[in-house]
């Protein structure tokens, strides 16, 4: 029964996180001044606007079962690059405000359990630190510069034109490489993600004043 309950648990964690993440996304476009996610009915909260099978309900599910670190997806928000502003660099920031978002929700979940005490064993504490777990999870492997993945965007705009040619190429098989990267060579992004996660919270921890 506690299995089952921490399973609940974690898949209502992703479901928050990635609901998150993708709002901070069309949140992010139709600031810099790209409606598409809004006249699409993506600036919402709610659930079945974001979610996929495969990405948010299988994939986290299976990586729960094999002790592995916690991610997925959700449906891309819509974007029409055209529409923004600041060119590249606009679709760097609309890319970046997910991983940012996960950021900012481990951080603040960290720093709930933190100085309430719950950290110390406690039932919520557990749940907490889930939740920084699953967030920086999200946050690190959005940012793996492999399109469609949040991070390629970044490194299109800082890239010189033949990377950004083979990027282009690249994309419509991006996601297939993605996830036969995690079926293929799963620890190894085990433990690229799990070094990644782990120097994230030391950071957490030394900005408490705990060494």
């Amino acid at each position: 029964m506690a299995y089952v309950l921490s399973m609940v648990i974690t898949l209502v964690i992703v479901l928050i996180s990635m609901i998150l993440h993708e709002l901070a996304h069309g949140l992010a476009a139709y600031a810099l001044g790209d409606d598409t996610a809004k006249r699409e009915g993506r600036l919402t909260l709610n659930p079945f606007k974001h979610l996929d099978p495969v990405l948010s309900f299988a994939l986290p599910m299976v990586l729960f079962l094999t002790g592995g670190p916690i991610f997925g997806g959700a449906k891309p928000v819509p974007v029409d690059s055209r529409n923004l502003k600041h060119g590249v660099w606009g679709m760097a920031l609309v890319a970046i405000a997910g991983p940012a978002m996960n950021f900012v929700l481990a951080l603040v979940a960290f720093l709930l359990g933190h100085f309430t005490g719950w950290f110390g064993g406690t039932e919520w504490g557990v749940i907490l630190m889930s939740f920084v777990s699953v967030n920086l999870g999200f946050m690190v492997f959005n940012l793996i510069p492999i399109p469609p993945l949040d991070g390629s965007r970044v490194l299109y705009a800082i890239a010189p034109d033949p990377v950004r040619d083979f990027m282009q190429k690249v994309e419509p098989f991006g996601i297939i490489i993605v996830m036969m990267l995690v079926i293929l060579v799963p620890s190894f992004i085990a433990v690229v993600m799990g070094g990644a996660m782990d120097a994230i919270l030391q950071g957490f921890y030394w900005l408490v004043g705990v060494r």
